[in-house]
């Protein structure tokens, strides 16, 4: 078995040298938003320091003949590395640019050296054609117009979900930023190539380097430097120290890499630089070891923060207040974590025993006998009040950051100034880090009076936030929690909203008001259209009425504009008031205040549209669209053809009379596609909507 190893930039994986399958027997493509959005962060990050390379680990590959190669592990960075590449390329206004991202993702093709104009990657059989339609080839417009019953397996709706939530991100970002991206990742974002010529041993590889052989994690390197300066007699003694410490952390290197990221942070106060290894051995170990006092590093350092990182991560088993454990998982709500080196500081300067031996803040659960259980009091506790001012403080900034986008290295820059003026001993409120700018305020009170489409964790944390602001305390959430529409997402065929115009609908669909949360899943009203019904639905379970703006539904028997304005207006102001951002310097109440004058407050010179879906209403009061005028849909193979005249209610009427608020749900019901915006073209020009959609976009942009 011949096995070759090399490490590669993309610029040389996403080429015509390799012609990447997944096989069959390959689990789907499972990543989620989080995943994503984590990758984008990370690379972004990375992006800062741009002499440095950013490994992304190894593919594992078969090689099939050729330049073909089986991917036996690797499928979830290839196909996210894609979608990243696709919303690049869609974004792009530069056709150089566009072209050259394109040929990442798409063989141009040569007819001169025989190669032939195909997809790098191929999906399993059961993905691969939706995969190379609306991500590959480029229709973003079409992806972003299905729905969730247009997915025909999970593997599609993560597809979907993630290259909205990519489009989102890099839609944030201005040309130049997005463009130092793409190029550190072409060029400094690389990947260790595996391959064998067997299939059977690629297997073998994938179970070393996956259970037996696992590289070095930064607590294994740092151990082995730090007990390199012990003098013998406590060699054997501190090293198992060491280990009794880390263990609990478990040996994920994802999860150790971040907690001596952290740790550094905390102890220097510098920006992370990309360089974990190499900066936490001169910053932090070195002056131990050359003082020969690395004992006093394990005991006084390492013991309590890695004591303070688990408190983090299971609050409920711990002695802390009602009021801590509570915020604590609050802020365990965020897929960010910049906030964690300031709670591992506020922890380990609160407890003057946390790390020491047979001291633990953890509940013994099972136990009878009250004998040697730790206590607040007994673990050297001091200042209740000033520690849960600072968490609550952090979860405040934390969900303003959230909502207005910050970006990581903004997030890790009040992470630094916060530690900095605890450290000099600052009370809470004049902690930079942990304040909160009138222009921060007015961003994140823009943001929740806008639209939330394809952000349903962040929907989902915003009603949580509300609910339990209503009820006045933290609510038991069902296992599956899930925030889904009061409206249907199509409601021409819907009585209870005869009454509805299609523009307060597009208005509505995808603001606070018109989102609840429910026990179970979120397309478990997929086919639901009338009002009556989905509230039934969504009352049904006892733990969906723990909520109680999901409760009040109850109250209404129909759904007008009104009552989705005043949940609109309800949410609004017990998100504000949760966070302490309702009222300004002069006690203004900015929750009454029009979103044009906030906007302003904020700086906020550009409405984005992101990924949202776009409506035929939309596209026809830009103009792009005339009323009267007619598209077609031609099957010459099936003899067929059909018509559908634009209205001038932003609808699409089909020849039987029917009439649809969106092309793909005008394609399926006239010939059973799920493609809408490739399907129909302007009967004057042949222009496909896809193209004027994308126009729509990028005008409002």
């Amino acid at each position: 078995m011949a096995i070759n190893a090399t490490e590669k930039p993309l610029s040389k994986v996403f080429t015509s040298d390799y012609q990447f399958t997944i096989p069959s027997f390959q689990r789907a493509y499972i990543w989620q938003q989080s995943n994503v959005i984590q990758l984008i962060d990370d690379i972004e990050e990375a992006s800062k320091s741009p002499q440095v390379p950013y490994f992304l680990g190894s593919l594992i590959l078969v090689r099939d003949g050729g330049t073909h190669y089986e991917v036996i592990d690797g499928q979830q960075r290839l196909v996210s590395l894609s979608i990243i590449i696709a919303a690049l390329r869609d974004l792009e206004k530069d056709t150089e640019w566009m072209r050259l991202l394109d040929a990442l993702i798409v063989e141009p093709g040569d007819k001169l050296r025989g190669i032939a104009n195909e997809p790098r990657l191929t999906l399993r059989e059961r993905d691969a054609a939706f995969f190379r339609e609306y991500v590959q080839e480029g229709n973003l417009e079409a992806l972003f117009d299905l729905t969730d019953e247009d997915w025909a397996s999970v593997a599609q709706r993560n597809i979907a979900r993630n290259t909205h939530a990519a489009y989102d991100a890099f839609d944030d970002m201005t040309d130049d930023e997005r463009h130092a991206f793409a190029s550190y990742l072409v060029n400094g974002v690389t990947l260790v190539m595996v391959i064998t010529d067997d299939l059977d041993g690629a297997h073998r590889i994938f179970d070393v380097m996956n259970m037996r052989g696992l590289p070095l994690t930064p607590s294994d390197v740092f151990k082995a430097h730090a007990t390199s300066g012990l003098k013998p007699a406590v060699l054997d003694e501190y090293a198992a120290r060491w280990d009794d410490i880390m263990d609990p952390l478990d040996d994920d290197p994802t999860r150790t890499e971040e907690f001596f990221s952290y740790l550094h942070l905390i102890l220097t106060h510098k920006p992370d630089t990309g360089k974990l290894i190499e900066d936490f051995l001169t910053d932090v170990l070195q002056p131990y070891v050359a003082a020969g006092t690395v004992s006093s590093f394990i005991d006084r350092v390492l013991a309590p923060y890695a004591m303070a990182w688990r408190m983090l991560e299971r609050p409920n088993d711990t002695v802390l207040s009602s009021t801590v454990r509570d915020r604590i998982e609050s802020l365990n709500d965020y897929r960010h974590h910049e906030w964690k080196p300031v709670a591992m500081w506020a922890l380990v300067n609160s407890f003057r025993k946390l790390g020491e031996p047979g001291c633990s803040p953890f509940v013994q659960r099972g136990s009878h006998s009250t004998r040697g259980v730790s206590t607040e009091a007994s673990l050297g506790m001091h200042d209740r009040q000033r520690l849960e001012e600072l968490f609550a403080a952090l979860e405040r900034v934390t969900g303003v950051d959230t909502l207005n986008r910050t970006d990581v290295v903004a997030r890790r820059g009040h992470a630094t100034a916060a530690i900095r003026d605890l450290d000099k001993g600052y009370p809470v409120r004049l902690v930079r880090g942990l304040s909160i700018t009138t222009a921060d305020r007015a961003g994140a009170l823009v943001r929740l009076h806008g639209e939330m489409q394809g952000n349903e964790e962040l929907v989902r944390l915003l009603l949580v936030r509300a609910n339990e602001q209503l009820e006045k305390g933290r609510i038991t959430r069902p296992r599956k929690l899930s925030a889904v529409p009061i409206m249907p997402l199509e409601i021409s065929k819907a009585a209870s909203f005869a009454q509805w115009s299609q523009d307060e609908h597009d208005y509505w669909m995808y603001r606070l008001g018109n989102m609840t949360l429910v026990q179970g899943g979120e397309d478990q009203m997929d086919k639901l259209v009338e009002f009556d019904r989905r509230r039934e639905r969504i009352l049904m379970r006892s733990d969906s009425r723990r909520f109680p703006l999901t409760r009040q539904l109850s109250d209404f028997a129909e759904c007008t504009p009104a009552m989705l304005k005043h949940r609109q207006e309800e949410t609004i102001r017990l998100i504000a008031e949760y966070w302490d951002i309702r009222y300004d310097e002069q006690h203004t109440d900015l929750t009454a205040q029009p979103v044009e004058d906030l906007a302003g407050s904020a700086s906020i010179t550009r409405t984005s549209h992101g990924s949202r879906r776009v409506t035929i209403a939309q596209v026809v009061k830009a103009g792009l669209l005339i009323p009267g005028e007619t598209l077609v849909w031609e099957r010459p193979r099936k003899g067929e053809r059909y018509v559908a005249t634009v209205t001038e209610h932003g609808r699409f009427r089909l020849e039987d009379g029917s009439e649809y608020t969106s092309p793909t749900a005008a394609a399926r019901a006239a010939g059973g596609s799920s493609a809408g915006l490739d399907v129909w073209k302007r009967t004057s020009n042949g222009q496909k909507l896809g193209d004027i959609w994308k126009a729509y976009r990028l005008k409002i942009n």
